[in-house]
């Protein structure tokens, strides 16, 4: 039997589906409820502020799964930082593959959608990014790069890896992954350097 709880849940994973491929503005609220087998009304049932409200949704939950991945790749305190970034890039070409170039990232998706036009959600999507910054500059801290230096180590590396999803995207090649991980394993290599 199915809960409500189930419903609300099928909904924003088939939202999060919808908007990683096709973008926010090109999914409606009619495919996401029918892409969720949910009756019509129960989207706003969850979601009374509409597709705004659930892009927030999706973007936040997204964004929360994307930051275990963080954990993930540092799981073990000692950690080389500079092999863990380069499997997190490896890991994300294959994934990029996987999907047939289709961007594994709707926080991205969103954020160069409607940055500029809608204030919840590119609020939404740089709380987001700050995040997986926090993270992975604590990271970076742990193995010894300067607070300051891990912060912007951490900013470079997710702006390398999402403009990388950008660029192999277009070109319908992992390359610009492959390329933009030993960019990122260097920026780490010199931050580590620096101390």
């Amino acid at each position: 039997m199915r809960t409500t709880g189930d419903t609300r849940q099928r909904i924003v994973t088939a939202a999060t589906e919808l908007f990683r491929r096709q973008g926010y503005a090109a999914t409606g609220m009619k495919q996401i409820v029918a892409a969720a087998g949910a009756p019509y009304g129960s989207a706003y049932h969850f979601f009374p502020g509409g597709k705004a409200q659930l892009g927030e949704e999706v973007i936040r939950t997204s964004g929360a799964a994307h930051l275990e991945l963080i954990g993930s790749l540092f799981a073990d305190p000692g950690a080389d930082p500079v092999a863990a970034t380069t499997a997190a890039f490896m890991g994300a070409a294959e994934t990029l593959r996987e999907l047939d170039f289709a961007d594994p990232c709707p926080i991205a998706t969103v954020a160069l959608e409607v940055a500029s036009t809608h204030e919840g959600l590119r609020r939404a999507t740089a709380d987001v990014f700050a995040s997986w910054i926090d993270a992975l500059a604590a990271r970076y801290a742990g193995a010894g790069i300067g607070t300051d230096t891990a912060r912007d180590t951490a900013g470079s590396v997710i702006a390398l890896l999402e403009g990388a999803f950008m660029l192999a995207r277009a070109a319908h090649d992992t390359a610009p992954v492959r390329t933009a991980a030993r960019a990122a394993a260097a920026v780490v290599r010199d931050a580590l350097e620096s101390g």
